[in-house]
């Protein structure tokens, strides 16, 4: 790996590290070949995240993530590459079809710049998909494995857990999270999604992709919180301590599962 190639990562897992310790950590107990891959993507990730959310401005907000989609289209074109930390590195991991999937990553990130509700939980159920679910299957896709549809619903799942955990931000935010914001939506939700991971989990992976699934690592634990506790949902509460969540990640990891 040449200097300049050593600088990209290392930029890439500062970017992870402040903007997205949970990820970051998962990386980490990832094998070197695919953390450096993870990195460049969550990298990727954390900069589309927080593009909608830099300026009050929607056209520049617009124009913000235009830029990442466009970059992506040059990924898959197989051309030049505009130089960038994160772009730049994330040329030389991504197929051309593994970044054509990824502007609907972009795409999705559109609904941060709005206050546009949910018009039901199919499409809340859609929205994850297309962000955090689009994410997960580009790390399977580095860790040279496909999604299948049931390990998808579980990729929605880990989407979800996520999503819980930011619903009193985005509220505070003008953002309308959920489709219905009542205890019992919230349990409704939070069953679906751990029947989405448990029958995910029971497909067979190899390690390296198990590897790049570690990002999940919270999920079970925070949904079966919201379950029991739905309030904390809405109070901001939902969260793991954390020593029970490294303790967790460790488990995980050594054992191979995700």
């Amino acid at each position: 790996m040449s200097a300049q190639e050593t600088d990209h990562i290392a930029a890439c897992a500062s970017i992870v590290h402040k903007g997205d310790p949970a990820r970051f950590r998962a990386a980490m107990a990832a094998p070197l070949g695919l953390r450096e891959k993870l990195l460049v993507l969550y990298a990727f990730n954390v900069e589309v995240a927080r593009a909608p959310w830099v300026t009050a401005e929607a056209m520049i907000a617009e124009m913000r993530l235009q830029w990442w989609h466009d970059a992506l289209g040059e990924i898959a074109a197989g051309g030049a590459v505009r130089r960038h930390e994160v772009v730049t590195p994330l040329s030389e991991y991504l197929t051309p079809e593994q970044a054509l999937a990824l502007q609907s990553l972009v795409e999705a990130r559109r609904w941060d710049i709005y206050p546009d509700a949910f018009a039901d939980e199919a499409a809340l159920w859609t929205h994850l998909s297309n962000t955090t679910g689009a994410l997960m299957r580009a790390a399977l896709g580095l860790a040279g494995t496909e999604t299948t549809p049931k390990l998808d619903e579980g990729l929605k799942a880990v989407a979800l857990a996520g999503w819980l955990t930011a619903v009193p931000a985005l509220i505070g935010q003008n953002r309308h999270p959920l489709p219905e914001t009542s205890e019992g939506a919230i349990v409704r939700l939070a069953s679906e999604g751990l029947a989405k991971l448990k029958t995910a989990r029971n497909q067979p992976l190899p390690k390296q992709a198990r590897r790049a699934l570690l990002a999940g690592w919270q999920s079970e634990p925070l949904l079966k919180l919201a379950l029991s506790e739905p309030q904390r949902v809405l109070n901001g509460t939902l969260e793991l301590a954390p020593f029970r969540a490294q303790l967790r990640l460790a488990r995980l990891a050594f054992t191979n599962r995700w």
